[in-house]
């Protein structure tokens, strides 16, 4: 993993493509509470406009309720980025496969790694932790449960940050890894980070706490006090390099 700034780059400048490079051309979605009509149309291209786009074009508008409409729109934003001077913290991991992982574990560690994994809090949705964990795993990369040096466990959904770090005590566990898919509210924060302050005060802050789920990114988990954050795509064997680079690191450092 690296959080360390990139060397100086040349500018960047880049702008919005839409029909044509860098003509600044976006498509924004939205809904307002009025209904379908006339006046609602034109109550979306002012509001376009109060954005600071130009050349606003109501693209679709259609009922979304009784007393709501969705809109789809089009305008030119006058922004101008320099990509290059972007800096976002992002997980590098080995890229190991299943074999390397099971056969660094066995040499470098001697032992079985103990992995536990959870939707935590409300969160009823188990896909990303499944695809994870489960052995059928993800794109045909194997999920944790079928490297013979791991021993992981999935705790399921809705389990309480509680009984997670109580389960993870009771097993030894070397990492926990929590998916939240639910973003309603920024729920999802307020519930990750309660893992994380609840860890702190029961001595158990020295696990590694990786943070997945569609909304997550290494920068957000870093925040919010994980080691490491996973977004959409992420296979098995990446968190597996992960969690064995750094434990491995550990070790010798």
């Amino acid at each position: 993993m690296s959080d360390a700034p990139s060397k100086k780059r040349p500018p960047q400048p880049i702008r919005a493509y839409g029909d044509r490079k860098d003509d600044g051309r976006i498509q924004l979605s939205f809904t307002l509470p009025v209904p379908v009509s006339g006046r609602a149309k034109e109550a979306a291209r002012l509001y376009c406009e109060k954005l600071g786009l130009k050349n606003v074009l109501i693209a679709t508008m259609e009922s979304a309720g009784r007393e709501f409409s969705f809109f789809v729109a089009y305008g030119n934003a006058d922004v101008t980025l320099d990509f290059a001077a972007i800096e976002v913290p992002e997980v590098t991991v080995p890229e190991w496969g299943f074999k390397e992982i099971n056969h660094l574990i066995h040499e470098k560690l001697g032992r079985k790694l103990v992995v536990v994994g959870a939707c935590t809090g409300s969160d009823a949705h188990t896909v990303g932790i499944d695809a994870i964990i489960n052995m059928k795993g993800y794109a045909g990369d194997k999920g944790l449960e079928a490297y013979p040096w791991i021993d992981a466990y999935n705790l399921g959904a809705q389990v309480d940050n509680a009984a997670l770090l109580a389960r993870a005590k009771e097993l030894s566990a070397d990492a926990i890894l929590v998916s939240q898919i639910m973003t309603q509210r920024d729920l999802h924060i307020e519930n990750s980070q309660q893992l994380i302050d609840l860890a702190r005060k029961s001595g158990q802050r020295n696990l590694l706490f990786l943070l997945g789920g569609p909304r997550i990114d290494h920068k957000l988990a870093r925040e919010l006090g994980y080691d490491a954050g996973f977004g959409p795509g992420t296979k098995p064997s990446q968190v597996a390099s992960y969690i064995v680079d750094t434990l491995v690191k550990r070790r010798e450092g």
